[in-house]
């Protein structure tokens, strides 16, 4: 047999877009001619290849806006993936914070003092990282537990980008109040003391129970303190010195705790 089917028309036969007579022809020649079988099934499986890529181009997330200034920016895709998942840097909780900051601004221009400020300040980042990872309200959580990503790194990714997202808030809002000077920044320290203690309680007493136990804690120290009618104590330079040394302890025990997160997310995940 000296005749074959040539190439561009086992291609176009492979895709089904070969039209009579020449398809006929091809189907007579190929149940005889091993040749062109041979050639065909080297061709078929380029034309299988090229629909894959081009399945998987469809079925690729689109990335975001956030995402794609995240991998501009020098950051690993995925990375930069888990940080644009990361449920609490969505509009609607960003628009909720600026609101209680605002709102709060507002009271403390009304009170003259800025008591209500300080004290809701550094619960924000706590409930920020509280809410930023686990199967609740992170759609991508199944995803990111099966993620080649250790359990504390996940961890830390989401917590600095929560925290960097909520303390600038904290300090755009601190800005509205240059009457008190440094006094308007007391709120950093316990705010960072807040957030180290509940991630270090987390993997003991579960993502819900361990930031609602610290917040608690927070507002029965104020309470205690604003009835005994003098200064709060928590933003004295006593109270400050306090909160770093719990917030350098509870990074300490967060550190030391570190292995038990993947045990946390696998069993939260089941």
């Amino acid at each position: 047999m000296t005749w074959h089917v040539d190439a561009e028309d086992l291609r176009a036969y492979a895709q089904g877009e070969l039209a009579p007579p020449l398809l006929w022809s091809a189907d007579t020649h190929l149940t005889g001619c091993a040749e062109c079988r041979g050639v065909l099934a080297s061709v078929s499986e380029g034309v299988d290849a090229g629909w894959d890529r081009i399945d998987a181009e469809l079925d690729a997330p689109r990335p975001g806006l956030w995402e794609r200034l995240l991998v501009r920016a020098g950051i690993p895709d995925h990375t930069a993936r888990l940080l644009a998942a990361t449920p609490v840097l969505r509009r609607s909780w960003l628009a909720a914070v600026v609101f209680v900051l605002v709102a709060t601004v507002g009271v403390v221009y009304t009170a003259d003092s800025p008591t209500a400020f300080l004290a809701l300040a550094p619960l924000l980042p706590l409930v920020g990282v509280a809410l930023a990872y686990g199967p609740v309200l992170d759609p991508t959580y199944e995803m990111a537990v099966v993620s080649p990503v250790h359990g504390f790194r996940l961890l830390m990714i989401r917590t600095v980008a929560v925290l960097v997202t909520g303390l600038g808030l904290n300090l755009l809002a601190t800005l509205a109040l240059p009457a008190y000077g440094l006094r308007a920044l007391a709120w950093l320290l316990p705010a960072l003391a807040l957030t180290a203690t509940g991630l270090a309680l987390t993997p003991r007493l579960g993502q819900v129970l361990a930031p609602s136990l610290v917040g608690g804690v927070w507002i029965g120290l104020l309470v205690l303190a604003r009835a005994d009618g003098g200064p709060l104590v928590q933003f004295t330079a006593a109270g400050q010195g306090a909160a770093a040394a719990v917030a350098a302890l509870a990074a300490g025990l967060l550190f030391l705790a570190r292995d038990r997160f993947d045990v946390f997310f696998s069993r939260s995940a089941a």
